[in-house]
């Protein structure tokens, strides 16, 4: 989608929110006055005096939607007013009658859903709002060039200038109060003392100098130093001792009591604290009645209640008990772009990635949602930065299977058990775009070199996704391996039993799962060779939408992607107690621009020095450009794919590569990837702001090692005993992770189990501290020893476990493949064994 799509249930407007009796007028009547210079956000003159765009939701909530305001004093009548975004070509929404705004009230125009009529258009990243009297004069006119991080807001209501406001209040008076929250609270036993730790939620550095802090009795007071500032998402700690690193304030003296290196007061057991900015006025404050046995702090951050936390995190994100919470991307800070400009224009959407035969970077599948389109891409070289291109310019016309119809393409992916095709998941018909078509088409092609294609077979899951909005159905698609499901002992929630792929006849060697937007939500499905299907299982996600899925078998896990909704954050899924579960949250890339509309993502198979490729795809093809990269890091040994004569790097359905069509990069590997990323990093001082950051000279960036050698076990003593964390109990056959510190991220190091030395992995720390391993099904229940192993051999530390018996069920296991399910996957990567050639029942031929 090119723009916003409609969100499934959305909650009715807080406020005035329109009703039935939509009527229409046409784009050359709207059109008129397009480009006066004199019509601003609000009128100034004539009976509608008063009236004004007050605030602008362009992307993130429910709907997109724009409030009025009424200034004036007596009431205005908006029925028959045309509302229009601008896209001339887009038809005007008219208010209905009785459309009326109460003297010094508010009314939104909202985005039609399911339940409500309203505008049937998206608002762009870079659009205007235009409403039009009843005679069609041009009255109130609002352009932008960029999404609010929020909203735009006129600060004051209706009359000031209209900005990134620091709370969506739609159907009522504007948020403009400073964006600072008191985020975190350490009131005993805090280093050097107590603290309080704020955060921005806001979009620019908020200059804290001149705030005041005071905990429950007014004299005690304290002028935060000028040149404090917090950045964006960042954190800034107020320490009570002493200012400097761990407080990020700057020295210098400021006015009022306690001013100096610290606050200087105490917090107390039953106690709170209040932060008021320079004009004196209160920005947040909280109290308690008891110490926490860690500390308090907002769940999510800065925006959430207050609750205990998991445990102190002085500057940086809020952790608890049972709450994933968002890491930093652990892979290179940038996006970059890939794209020449202008190659496409605009609406790229899914992407998959999967190996090639001419190429070791591998190749891309893409579709572009508003005409239809199907690109296939290859690495060109380009200016030697590792552009790509597509080897079909134009792109394939996709079509219905009986040639009608423009399909919005968008997600894409292909599978190893039908290697001849490639399969797009859908919202809609264009042509009929206001009809819901949630579907997932089959295309008969190998290299995307034909101009048209038809649809050889569809899935209509609408009978599923009753009521779905026609703009909020299947944004991505991918596709499991049953082996890899059933290795895993995956729970089939139709039958309740575990899932048994023979109950499927028709179905092919795996399921397919499609996000749905709408939904929030990402569905598994068996799609049968005679048109049918049937859900197998339901997996909610953290997000308010998603936007894309990718299996991603080096990982055995599942990503599940947000756009700038979500601000550009990926989760990771692994199969736990049979069914996919929330293992891990990333916020986007440090560097990257949160408010792309990144709606197709992949990631390479092909590890290089120490990382893979990612791929974004920009539906606002932002800047003329749709298509970029970025890292993740790996571990991998060898590097699948690269001149190995055919047999395909792991990727999203390790499809063996299509042949013919394919112009190899130039010089060894032409386009290649962009530099990896050197992964996590330890937090740097506050003010911090989110993602990692280089890592110095003891955190050298991830590198594959020598054979481990295992440390004797007389280096296993009390002097090195807990300095490394972990359950005190796991189950044979599923994942453990181990917190051996940040000051270790990015570092690779050995895990072993004893008492017989076991390597178990050679992970990479992650930002947070963390690795991840299997533990064996076949290790012997009872006491062990859990062993981490600097490169040099150094023991890091050990701790104590009980391996519980293996209950048959596989779980997550990380980068490393059980030899089994690795040989099993390669060979149903390399086609090895019978493959059906044409598993499904065609119901149209191809064009």
């Amino acid at each position: 989608m090119h723009t916003p799509a409609l969100r499934l249930g959305a909650g009715l407007a807080t406020g005035i929110a329109l009703a039935a009796g939509v009527l229409t007028a046409t784009p050359a009547v709207a059109a008129v006055g397009d480009d006066d210079p004199t019509v601003g956000a609000r009128v100034t003159t004539g009976p509608a005096t008063g009236l004004a765009i007050n605030e602008v939701e362009s992307n993130a909530d429910d709907t997109d939607w724009v409030e009025l305001v009424n200034t004036s004093s007596a009431a205005i009548d908006l029925s028959g007013w045309r509302f229009l975004d601008s896209d001339s070509s887009h038809t005007a929404y008219t208010l209905p009658q009785g459309s009326t705004i109460a003297a010094g009230g508010y009314l939104v125009v909202d985005q039609e859903t399911t339940t409500r009529s309203g505008f049937d258009f998206g608002l762009g990243g870079a659009d205007s709002v235009r409403l039009y009297d009843a005679s069609g004069t041009l009255t109130l006119r609002y352009a932008w060039t960029t999404h609010a991080a929020v909203t735009y807001g006129s600060c004051p209501d209706g009359s000031g200038t209209l900005v990134d406001t620091t709370a969506s209040t739609k159907g009522g008076p504007n948020d403009c109060s400073s964006p600072v929250r008191i985020n975190e609270v350490e009131s005993q036993g805090g280093t050097p003392g107590d603290w309080v730790e704020l955060t921005n939620v806001g979009t620019t550095t908020v200059d804290l100098g001149g705030y005041v802090l005071r905990d429950g009795e007014d004299d005690h007071a304290w002028t935060v130093p000028a040149g404090t500032t917090v950045p964006p998402g960042g954190f800034t700690v107020l320490d009570e001792a002493q200012a400097g690193a761990d407080s990020g304030t700057a020295p210098g003296a400021g006015a009022g009591a306690g001013t100096g290196a610290g606050f200087g007061f105490g917090l107390g057991k039953a106690d709170g604290v209040r932060l008021s900015d320079a004009r004196g006025v209160l920005v947040d404050g909280y109290s308690w009645t008891a110490h926490a046995a860690t500390t308090y702090g907002r769940n999510p951050d800065g925006t959430g209640v207050f609750a205990e936390t998991a445990e102190p995190t002085k500057g940086s994100t809020n952790r608890f008990a049972g709450v994933v919470t968002a890491e930093a991307w652990p892979g290179g800070p940038d996006e970059t772009v890939l794209d020449a400009e202008d190659t496409f224009a605009g609406d790229l959407s899914g992407l998959d990635w999967t190996s090639s035969a001419s190429s070791q970077d591998g190749q891309l599948w893409a579709v572009q949602n508003g005409d239809g389109l199907l690109y296939h891409l290859v690495p060109d070289g380009r200016d030697g930065r590792g552009g790509w291109a597509p080897t079909n310019t134009a792109g394939v016309d996709l079509r219905y299977a009986d040639g009608t119809g423009t399909p919005d393409a968008e997600g894409v992916t292909v599978t190893a058990d039908d290697p001849g095709a490639v399969y797009v998941s859908t919202e809609r018909d264009n042509d009929v775009s206001k009809v819901s078509r949630p579907a997932v088409l089959r295309f008969a092609t190998t290299d995307g070199s034909e101009s048209v294609l038809r649809a050889t077979d569809e899935w209509d899951l609408a009978a599923d996704f009753p009521g779905l909005g026609a703009n909020a159905g299947l944004e991505g698609v991918t596709w499991v391996p049953d082996a890899w499901l059933t290795s895993r002992g995956f729970v089939d929630q139709h039958t309740g039993a575990t899932y048994a792929p023979a109950a499927y006849p028709g179905h092919g060697e795996g399921l397919f799962l499609v996000g749905v937007e709408g939904t929030a939500s990402v569905y598994a499905y068996a799609l049968m060779d005679d048109g049918s299907s049937q859900r197998v299982a339901t997996i909610a996600t953290p997000f308010s939408l998603v936007a894309e899925v990718q299996f991603d078998p080096t990982l055995d896990a599942l990503w599940v992607v947000c756009d700038e909704a979500c601000s550009g954050r990926t989760a990771l899924f692994d199969v736990q107690d049979g069914a996919f579960t929330l293992a891990t949250l990333y916020e986007a890339p440090a560097n990257a621009d949160r408010t792309l509309a990144n709606e197709g993502f992949a990631i390479s198979g092909r590890c290089v020095d120490g990382a893979r490729a990612t791929f974004y795809a920009d539906d606002n093809d932002t800047n003329g450009a749709s298509l970029r990269a970025g890292t993740y890091p790996c571990d991998a040994v060898e590097e699948p794919g690269d001149g190995d004569g055919g047999v395909p790097a792991p990727g999203d359905g390790e499809t063996p590569a299509p042949g013919g069509g394919e112009t190899p990069p130039p010089g060894d590997g032409g386009g290649s990837t962009p530099a990896p990323g050197t992964g996590g990093s330890s937090p740097a001082p506050v003010p911090t702001t989110p993602g990692p950051t280089t890592p110095g000279p003891t955190a050298p960036g991830p590198a594959a090692p020598a054979a481990p050698v295992a440390p004797d076990v007389s280096a296993l003593v009390d002097g090195n005993r807990g300095s490394v964390s972990a359950p005190s109990n796991v189950r044979a056959g599923s994942s453990l992770t181990i917190d051996v510190g940040t000051r270790y991220a990015g570092e690779r190091v050995a895990v072993w189990l004893f008492s017989e030395p076991r390597l178990l992995g050679t992970p990479v720390v992650a930002a947070d501290g963390t690795v991840t391993v299997a533990v064996p099904a076949d290790v012997p229940a009872g006491k062990h020893r859990i062993a981490v192993v600097a490169s040099d051999g150094t023991v890091l530390g050990w701790t104590g476990i009980t391996i519980e018996p293996a209950t048959g069920s596989l779980a997550f296991t990380g980068a490393e493949l059980g030899g089994g399910i690795a040989a099993a996957l390669l060979l149903l990567a390399a086609g090895a064994g019978v493959l059906v050639a044409r598993r499904r029942r065609t119901v149209g031929s191809p064009a």
